[in-house]
């Protein structure tokens, strides 16, 4: 599923949950093939903010 347009906590933390989602079905976020669940989570987070555009 795409990841959400927006600015705000909730869609933020809506990506967030949905590639950890796509992490656990598959082992990999877009491309990447994280070997931890902790990498998997900074990645997602990363990728959530920049969708958003916020630091």
């Amino acid at each position: 599923m795409p990841l959400k347009k927006g600015k705000s906590k909730k869609v933020i933390s809506s990506n967030i949950e949905e590639l950890l989602h796509d992490y656990k079905q598959t082992g990999t976020i877009g491309t990447s093939h994280p070997k931890s669940m902790k990498k998997a989570q900074k990645q997602a987070v990363a990728i959530a903010y920049s969708k958003a555009k916020k630091k």
